[in-house]
């Protein structure tokens, strides 16, 4: 038995007094792999796949305030809409198809052809796809325009720095009461939240002529959109438009929401409804559209 316990003692004294760095000669070359600590464990992270941007369309006519995205190289987004006014002291305004076809010249720019026929007592000036203006004079008119142009993507979202795009755009009068040909530019620019919520800005600026009358547009507009889920999302949206040099200047101011629904990742149904915040806009609007993609 003494010579157990000596034997015993005298392993333990080797196996201590291995010098440092050496391995012991009793310890097995590799530790299994259940006593390894996690990487995390010794200050390294398993690097998680980034996020993947999700491929579907995006529209302009979703909202007044007109997307921050291109359609992307060799792809065409066809848009179009029904637009109701219901005019304070005017008859009421229709406005179809509010065409818009957007082809990827590449990634970051896209042509514009559009067209548009209105009727009513007063110009459309809810649907920010159409460019459309304040050139109505009084009593019932009948316009229609051809819209060409073109847009940029400006720059990417990097942490502060928005992802923003630029339309320019030549509206041509094809029938109506005016036939000067008239410019709009706009300037959009927007971030997305972690939680894939949109809050996107824009101001327009453009050319117009009524009864007469040389004069310009300028349309600010905000917007946040929400998705619910993976099919639906739901929009509140400020946007007003003024004039300047006009004779008797026109303020307006509109509160919007809308929602929209994707049928496919190609193909986007949705609604806006709006109400004018002061007594020179519009009392009431409504517009219906699709988006597909081709």
């Amino acid at each position: 038995m003494k010579m157990r316990i000596s034997l015993v003692a005298a392993g333990v004294l080797i196996v201590v007094g291995q010098a440092p760095g050496q391995t012991p000669a009793a310890l097995p070359s590799e530790i299994p792999a259940i006593l390894t600590p996690a990487r995390e464990q010794v200050g390294e992270r398993p690097e998680s796949p980034e996020p993947r941007e999700r491929d579907e369309i995006e529209t302009d006519r979703d909202s007044f305030t007109p997307s921050t995205k291109t359609v992307g190289r060799r792809r065409l987004v066809i848009e179009s809409a029904y637009t109701f006014l219901e005019n304070r002291g005017r008859a009421e305004t229709h406005s179809f198809p509010e065409f818009l076809a957007r082809f990827g010249l590449t990634e970051r720019i896209e042509l514009r052809l559009g067209w548009n026929y209105e009727v009513g007592g007063a110009a459309n000036t809810v649907s920010g796809g159409g460019e459309g203006g304040e050139g109505f004079g009084s009593g019932l008119e009948r316009a229609s325009n051809l819209n060409l142009g073109v847009k940029a993507r400006i720059t990417e979202q990097n942490r502060w720095v928005p992802e923003s795009s630029v339309i320019l755009a030549g509206l041509i009068p094809t029938g109506g009461p005016e036939s000067t040909p008239l410019f709009a530019g706009t300037y959009v620019f927007g971030w997305e939240l972690p939680n894939r919520w949109k809050f996107d800005a824009a101001m327009r600026y453009g050319t117009d002529i009524g009864e007469g009358d040389h004069f310009s547009d300028w349309a600010p507009s905000v917007v946040i959109k929400v998705p619910i889920g993976e099919k639906w999302a739901a929009h509140a949206e400020y946007f007003g438009t003024f004039t300047s040099g006009k004779e008797h200047d026109d303020v307006r101011h509109y509160f919007s929401p809308g929602v929209h629904y994707l049928i496919t990742p190609d193909l986007e149904v949705g609604t806006r409804l709006g109400w004018g915040l002061n007594d020179q806009s519009s009392r009431f609007f409504c517009n219906v559209g699709l988006g597909c993609r081709f």
